[in-house]
């Protein structure tokens, strides 16, 4: 049961005398910050008493007479300038939580409008290994694809990868002249990966060289800005505002030429690089042109392209294994290639696509760029692949909503994309959840010391070994002697490892930025995976030491006693969890959910520091804190599970 919505229902059919908008007013019941407030509390009086211009602590006690409360809560108490303080009936409450024993579900309930949802998520570029820059979405997207099919949604989710754009024309181009036969039988994605870097380097290095002269004299003439605003005497606020808007400026230009200089470098610097480098002067046109063959059907390019698939796929199969995540469909932008055409010829149909400067393109009041859904030469690119998704996900899935859990530059182009879509026809829900970046501690993008990007598997592999230290000395240090052998110790590091990384990004606001930290991540104390693993550990070895028979505890042996304020508050939240999943599916935010996780725990931990189980005399209060003990996990464990979080009996 969802008490809080139930709660909102409830206010909305008494604010009905009070508001033609009852549900917005209904949404003001929330969750009370403390017990001294009651369970639950209501300020939707303050803000109505404004638009009447009434006194607030008198229209809340006229709501407070519409209410009908009276089985489920106690009076309701008016407080302060017209807050509405609830509290839930004890015996109520303690039913609410007796029901959650026996139910699989721990009261959740399935949705009464179950959606066709397609959740868009990871969608990385085959032919380069995955990188720490990945892992947001597809932690992210996993993550609300679990939640939502719990709560009774059809989920389709769809690794919408690039296995078709310029990227492949660029490990064509390297294959055809920069092969390394025999690494590419060893390992043939390593090989593919470094062709393509080194297709990517000799092009930047060529743009470099013929950019650098203008980019000298760019800083050279903003340096002479600079200068002469400086020679200002005695500058008003204005001057002061424009020299320091013209230095940023030159700070921006400086770090741009500066970094063209270190590409030059870096092959200028390197005789093989440079022999490579003057042998392909025109190695980005040559890239351009095998892409292009490949669009056209090229016989070679297409056999290339269709040997390489297999072990890409393959090397990106390995990484979503490990990290337990599963997708319904992969269909790639090749996946759409036949259907550009027809996009296009539609749009202009419906007079939504027009010429402008040989590319036709969508124009959108209020927005300067236009939607671009094919270039001046034929070619066609992300828009027109994206509206052909759009197309085929309503007309042959049935889809009524489409989650894109994309980064957030990638606003604009989302936005032009739903615009376009509904113009077209298409008009489901379509909704951009878009996340911040992952941060080193310098509150730059998170990278190597070398300057790269951290690959996600190298990621991985580093947060299990960082986790095995932890769990072989937690459990060397255990006061009995250690309980765990090698293999143990293995699965459990695995488990720890790969869950604080999905944590550290989970539980934080994913429109936030978030600054990647090792110790944090796997810290066994605060807001980490790792302590709510240890948590649902800990109930589970309460109730091991205890001998306690799950099973017969579940089916009726015990019955809920409230004999301490925490045994009640302890109930209480994992009463909460319905409504906290159905929120975090309603916002697209899995760190509500982290977040009660987290206070569940922190409740836990009250309850077990004042409440005795296992010693405690009176058999019937020893089963029921028993009972609360296993909730607790299960709700617990459950929690995580939807996070795609494992958790491990004993650590």
């Amino acid at each position: 049961m969802n008490i809080l919505q139930t709660l909102r229902d409830r206010f909305a059919l008494a604010l009905a005398d009070f508001t033609d908008d009852p549900q917005t007013f209904a949404a003001m019941v929330r969750p009370a910050q403390g017990a001294k407030f009651g369970d639950y509390q209501a300020n939707c009086a303050m803000p109505l008493a404004k638009q009447h211009g009434t006194n607030p602590r008198e229209l809340a006690a006229s709501i407070v007479s519409k209410l009908d409360l009276s089985d489920l809560c106690d009076a309701p108490e008016v407080a302060g300038p017209g807050f509405i303080n609830l509290s839930l009936q004890d015996d109520w409450l303690r039913e609410q939580t007796q029901s959650l024993v026996d139910d699989l579900r721990l009261g959740v309930p399935g949705t009464e409008h179950p959606r066709n949802i397609v959740v868009d998520f990871s969608s990385p570029n085959v032919a380069k290994p995955m990188h720490v820059g990945h892992l947001r979405s597809t932690v992210i997207g996993d993550a609300l694809s679990r939640i939502l099919r719990f709560l009774g949604h059809q989920v389709t989710t769809d690794n919408h990868i690039g296995d078709w754009g310029t990227q492949f024309g660029m490990i064509i181009y390297g294959y055809k002249h920069f092969l390394d036969e025999s690494a590419y039988r060893e390992a043939p994605v390593a090989e593919l990966s470094r062709l393509y870097r080194l297709v990517n380097q000799l092009s930047d290095y060529h743009t470099a060289v013929e950019k650098l002269p203008q980019l000298e004299q760019r800083v050279h003439e903003q340096q002479e800005r600079v200068d002469d605003a400086e020679a200002v005497e005695q500058p008003d606020k204005g001057h002061k505002k424009l020299l320091k808007g013209l230095r940023s400026e030159l700070a921006s230009l400086t770090e741009t030429l500066n970094t063209t200089r270190r590409n030059i470098a870096a092959v200028e610097t390197n005789s093989d690089l440079k022999q490579r480098a003057d042998g392909h002067p025109h190695i980005a046109r040559g890239a351009r042109d095998e892409t292009a063959k490949l669009h056209a059907g090229d016989q070679e390019n297409r056999q290339l392209w269709e040997q390489f698939m297999p072990q890409c796929l393959n090397a990106l199969d390995a990484v979503y294994d490990r990290l337990g995540i599963h997708f319904d469909l992969i269909l790639g932008e090749s996946h759409y290639q036949p259907l550009l055409a027809d996009v296009v010829t539609d749009l202009k149909a419906k007079s939504l696509a027009t010429e402008s400067d040989g590319a036709m393109c969508v124009f959108i009041e209020g927005n300067e760029a236009p939607f671009i859904v094919q270039k001046a030469d034929g070619a066609f690119n992300y828009a027109t692949t994206d509206l052909a998704t759009i197309r085929y996900r309503v007309e042959e899935l049935g889809v009524d909503t489409m989650l894109y859990v994309v980064d957030s530059r990638q606003a604009e182009h989302f936005k032009l994309l739903f615009t376009t879509a509904k113009k077209w026809g298409y008009t489901p829900d379509m909704q951009h959840i878009k996340f911040g970046t992952v941060m080193g501690k310098d509150r730059k993008p998170y990278k190597t010391r070398s300057g790269d990007t951290v690959g996600l598997e190298s990621l991985l592999d580093e947060a299990v070994a960082k986790a095995y230290e932890i769990a072989s000395a937690n459990d060397d240090a255990k006061p009995d002697g250690s309980e765990l052998d090698e293999q143990a110790r293995r699965e459990i590091s695995e488990v720890m490892g790969l869950g604080g990384i999905k944590y550290a990004d989970l539980h934080i606001n994913r429109e936030s930025d978030y600054v990647f930290d090792w110790d944090t991540m796997l810290n066994m104390k605060g807001d980490t995976a790792t302590y709510m693993q240890y948590a649902y550990a800990r109930t589970r070895g309460i109730l091991r030491k205890g001998g306690v028979d799950q099973e017969s505890l579940r089916n009726g042996q015990a019955s809920l006693q409230f004999s301490h304020a925490a045994e009640r508050q302890l109930a209480l939240k994992l009463c909460q969890f319905p409504e906290v999943l159905a929120a975090a599916a309603e916002e697209c935010k899995p760190n509500l959910l982290t977040q009660y996780l987290f206070e569940t725990a922190g409740e836990f931990s009250t309850f077990y520091e004042h409440c005795t189980v296992l010693k405690e005399e009176d058999e019937s209060l020893r089963l029921s804190r028993c009972l609360l003990v296993d909730l607790t996990g299960r709700v617990i464990q459950q929690g995580l599970e939807l996070l795609g979080i494992q958790t491990c009996e004993q650590l």
